[in-house]
């Protein structure tokens, strides 16, 4: 089944965007609530304030003191999550339920309780979460490290979690009214439902409950992109870890290029599966590394192709071996297309993860609203990965993997003295 062809789409007045599927098949609904706001919004001496307002949404609206006592009662539950762009609300409920849902989201979009205790809680909360993933966990730091070495003017300069927990902890009740009255706007936001709701249904709910929220101004962007790097960078650290972790970077493009499609497809080549590149020739091997992998941070602004290797020993000699190894295979796909039938398989892999990916109705309720906020069709992303060709891949990893563009960290063991 075609599951683009049974979507539906409107537009508020107040410019809030909808997007709808109609699922017939489903005794469920999921309601996706998607705002274009992230870490890039925060300013330097003020992180992890997007992360926090994640958090405090849930501490209450104006008609509404118990946001998940509501939900809970029609049978419902909801989650979220922040990125360097965006903040996502949903909810899964069964369909029969579903004006309880949007009668929850739109009275936290109209207007939070901004309770105190509620600010005291979450900040504790928040303050305890980075404590534990970021300075109490192995290589917990290593975010931070990245990200400072690899953006010096940009705001992706900062993890989503935040820069150091101290700003979290003074973050005021006048903090939280600006951001969510410079962000959390109809005209800010897509509302994606997916399930057995018709669209009829659905679209008097969205106007009954979201249509009387006023728009806003929203805050404006003014930041610019991070130049294009001269010089090879290097961070070098150590801690409590058991091994030697060497992560490489390499700066690559923003979501929805050509540019942004073949990363992806390079990353795959290098380490989606044991057909990989990675695994066949470097770990499986056995003389380097204990886990090689490659990935993408894919962003709205230009973003980063990531390398991370565990070597098998530590020194300055592994280290060297190690980082020589990943750069003969690097400089490889740089210099010669991979063949027609390697990027085939890894077309087909990504096409089969998506497919099943997007069984479940969460993943495409979400999948339909980041489409929306993007201004595209749900299948682009997947068919400008199939457009690629072998020679666009090869010039891509040309331009990448150039000497000068690679950002090195090197987080080694602490030694101790017995």
């Amino acid at each position: 089944m075609n599951l683009e062809s049974h979507i539906t789409r409107f537009t508020l007045p107040n410019g809030l965007r909808v997007v709808h599927e109609y699922d017939p098949t489903q005794a469920m609904a999921v309601v996706n609530l998607l705002y274009n706001v992230g870490s890039r919004d925060e300013s330097s001496g003020q992180t992890g304030m997007a992360h926090l307002f994640e958090h405090l949404m849930f501490g209450g609206s104006a008609n509404i003191p118990d946001f998940d006592g509501e939900l809970t009662a029609a049978g419902g539950q909801s989650n979220a999550w922040t990125s360097t762009d965006f903040t996502n609300f949903y909810e899964i409920l069964p369909a029969a339920n579903i004006e309880t849902a949007l009668w929850l989201e739109s009275d936290r979009m109209l207007s939070l309780a901004f309770s105190d205790k509620a600010l005291e809680i979450q900040r504790q909360v928040v303050v305890e979460e980075f404590k534990q993933v970021c300075l109490n966990r192995p290589y917990g730091d290593s975010d931070h490290l990245l990200r400072a070495m690899c953006y010096k003017t940009h705001p992706y300069r900062y993890p989503v979690i935040g820069k150091e927990f101290s700003h979290i902890e003074q973050v005021t009740q006048d903090d939280v009214r600006r951001w969510f009255a410079s962000h959390y706007a109809p005209n800010n936001a897509v509302l994606a439902v997916a399930g057995n709701v018709t669209p009829d249904r659905l679209h008097t709910l969205v106007e009954k409950w979201f249509g009387p929220i006023p728009s806003r101004p929203v805050a404006q962007r003014t930041y610019t992109d991070e130049a294009e790097p001269t010089e090879a960078r290097l961070t070098e650290t150590s801690g409590n870890v058991p091994h030697t972790s060497i992560t490489i970077v390499y700066p690559m493009d923003r979501y929805g290029t050509e540019a942004y499609a073949a990363a992806d497809a390079i990353s795959d080549i290098l380490a989606n599966g044991r057909s990989s590149r990675f695994y066949r020739r470097l770990l499986m091997p056995g003389e380097h590394f204990t886990e090689i992998d490659a990935s993408i941070l894919g962003s709205e602004h230009p973003g980063l192709l990531l390398i991370n290797a565990q070597l098998i020993k530590d020194g300055p000699e592994a280290e060297a071996r190690a980082i020589a190894a990943i750069n003969n295979l690097l400089g490889e796909l740089a210099a010669e297309a991979p063949s027609g039938r390697e990027l085939e398989r890894c077309k087909n892999t990504v096409e089969s993860d998506r497919t099943f990916s997007m069984l479940p109705l969460l993943q495409r309720a979400q999948t339909y609203a980041m489409a929306e906020m993007h201004s595209e069709a749900p299948g682009d992303a997947l068919r400008r990965y199939r457009a690629l060709t072998p020679a666009v891949v090869r010039d891509t990893a040309a331009s990448l993997f150039r000497p000068e563009r690679a950002r090195t960290l090197i987080y080694r063991p602490a030694v101790t003295n017995l």
